[in-house]
């Protein structure tokens, strides 16, 4: 017993001098990026994942398997292709092979299967690489734009779209990339793919409800353009900007997930669902 907490302790120090400049960073990048200030929670959430199937993995027996062992290797050589090519996000994604490969190889590859899904969950801490987000930032803000404007229009308001840019007959107003809705998507798609997972739902419903969170976090981002343009409109572009503009987005927030629990409970309703651990 004391051999085996000697060998976990020495691989747990081992990961942590092998990572630790890619966690620091990776922290350093939760806190100025806001885009993914819930990298905090995630790894939070992950551990509740794994106790709330503590039942599960406690049946299982431990069978050290060598498959876990060429997981784990393969992790270390993407780690260190990665290091050589400077590529930061496949550095940190080798992270949770190397995690899942030492899962699979102390506990066996039953186990694994047991833990994937809450070691897979923490590729949502980690930050998409710059040029991806941009490539989907960029038509979002564009679609929600569009869609705003069409919004205003239904309303009498005058209103002419250029680009990302709104125009009223008394301000102008910029869709900046922060208004893409692409934070709100990222922190609601973690949010919902830890909801899916602990509830009651078949697979084909989980993947539903944690789908659901793209039109939600869409269509809320065009509400919250449509009502910030108004805002400015009625009450002058003073009301577009500061604590109103920042106060929006937690209450639109706080409403997807309001939305998303309406989701949940009607995919409830539809027929009885069977218990999945």
């Amino acid at each position: 017993m004391i051999k085996t907490w000697l060998s976990i302790i020495i691989l747990v120090f081992s990961f942590f001098g092998l990572y630790h400049d890619i966690i620091f960073k990776l922290v350093q990048d939760w806190i100025s990026d806001d885009n993914y200030s819930h990298g905090f929670l995630i790894p939070i959430i992950a551990a509740y994942l794994v106790w709330q199937r503590k039942e599960r993995l406690s049946i299982i027996q431990a069978r050290p398997s060598n498959a876990g062992m060429i997981i784990f290797l393969g992790g270390l050589f993407i780690f260190l292709f990665s290091y050589i090519g400077a590529e930061l996000f496949t550095m940190r994604f080798s992270m949770l092979i190397v995690i899942f490969g030492l899962v699979a190889f102390l506990m066996g590859i039953e186990f694994g299967k047991a833990a994937l899904i809450p070691v897979a969950y923490l590729v949502f801490m980690i930050p998409i690489p710059a040029i991806i987000w941009n490539k989907l930032a960029f038509p979002l803000k564009l679609f929600a734009t569009k869609m705003a404007v069409g919004t205003i229009g239904l309303l009498n308001i005058p209103v002419y779209r250029e680009g990302n840019i709104i125009h009223l007959s008394n301000t102008t107003l910029q869709v900046v990339d922060a208004c893409s809705g692409m934070r709100s998507l990222a922190s609601l798609l973690a949010l919902s793919a830890a909801f899916a997972f602990i509830t009651n739902h078949s697979k084909t419903r989980k993947w539903l409800l944690f789908i659901s969170a793209i039109p939600i976090a869409i269509f809320l981002n065009i509400v919250r353009l449509s009502v910030t343009a108004v805002l400015a409109q009625h009450y002058g572009p003073q009301s577009a900007e500061g604590f109103l503009h920042e106060f929006s987005g937690l209450f639109v927030f706080a409403f997807a997930i309001l939305c998303l629990y309406l989701v949940h409970a009607a995919l409830q309703k539809l027929s009885p669902v069977p218990h999945h651990a």
